[in-house]
């Protein structure tokens, strides 16, 4: 059973920074003080001052969340141990809680240690007469483990990830010591994400530019923001296809270009293809009117209705990070 669990520890750190995460600066601090602090100031936790043992991420599909715990991964000097579903559940009888059972104490081994939970509402969904006697197994021994009865979690970090938070029963969401709300990105962070997506491509947008996109992309996630520079990203390849002329610029590359302008050439993509010239065309740099044309088309995948049900569950039971 360790040996299986031994696959679920990230040996290779996912090498996301905490820079790269775009806004949520509030769920930052927390999960810093949660993670980074007892690891490299252990004298500050001593007595009745405790670390965190558990932290919920919830909020709408796309938001960051398991972001969020990647740069955990990166970040903190601890084991790190991504686990799902399938890494619990066995066919055979009494075999889950014995994997949830093992799964803590190779945390306790290995500690300081964090165990990351996504999707956790799979796992722990509310308890009800339709449930079968595995499920309801799992989820009392996972909440006999994160309470740390008898056993010493003092160094071992439950964090988990949901976007359906009253699915989660009750009793597993009293064993997070703090349930972070991670809201949609504001204006200023969805600027700063269409600049991390679009990366080193080359590109004309200005600065003014960039926070343009943030505040005519209203309601986006940090994925729809993603699918929406990834289309984008598309955009010069579309052109290079249904270019009809091109012209040479430095270095012998070509460039696409309007039938009327100094140097024009009548040439099709397909010309370069058939003349193993494929490796002289340049796509062109990416533009706001590349943006624009797609804006169009694009929409949010969160809906106002599904705001309303974070906005409840925060008001009922957690917080937003300040």
């Amino acid at each position: 059973m360790k040996a299986g669990l031994s696959s679920a520890i990230l040996s290779e750190k996912p090498n996301v920074k905490w820079d790269d995460v775009a806004g949520l600066e509030g769920a930052k601090e927390s999960l810093k003080e949660a993670v980074i602090l007892p690891v490299k100031f252990p004298q500050f936790f001593t007595g009745k001052r405790k670390p965190w043992s558990g932290i919920l991420l919830y909020g709408p599909p796309g938001t960051g969340k398991s972001y969020l715990a990647k740069a955990v991964a990166t970040e903190a000097e601890s084991t790190f141990f991504a686990i799902s579903s399938q890494d619990l559940v066995s066919k055979w009888l009494g075999e889950s809680e014995k994997l949830v059972s093992q799964l803590f104490a190779l945390a306790r081994e290995q500690a300081p240690s964090i165990i990351f939970i996504d999707e956790v509402d799979s796992l722990c969904s509310t308890r009800g007469d339709s449930e079968s006697e595995a499920a309801r197994r799992i989820k009392t021994q996972l909440m006999v483990e994160i309470q740390g009865v008898g056993s010493n979690n003092a160094h071992v970090l439950v964090l988990a990830a949901t976007n359906l938070p009253y699915n989660l029963d009750q009793a597993i969401r009293r064993r997070f010591d703090k349930r972070i709300y991670i809201p949609l990105p504001e204006d200023h962070a969805r600027a700063l994400m269409f600049k991390i997506h679009l990366g080193d491509t080359p590109h004309c947008l200005t600065e003014d530019d960039f926070q343009e996109l943030g505040r005519h992309t209203e309601g986006f996630s940090g994925s729809d923001v993603s699918v929406l520079v990834k289309d984008v990203l598309m955009q010069p390849i579309r052109l290079l296809r249904e270019a009809t002329h091109f012209k040479q610029v430095q270095g012998g590359m070509y460039l696409p270009c309007a039938p009327s302008e100094p140097g024009a050439q009548e040439l099709s993509l397909q010309y370069f293809a058939d003349n193993n010239l494929a490796d002289k065309v340049l796509p062109p740099p990416i533009t706001m009117r590349d943006f624009n044309k797609v804006m169009l088309r694009a929409r949010p995948t969160v809906g106002k209705a599904d705001l309303e049900v974070f906005e409840r569950f925060t008001s009922e039971f957690g917080e937003e990070a300040s």
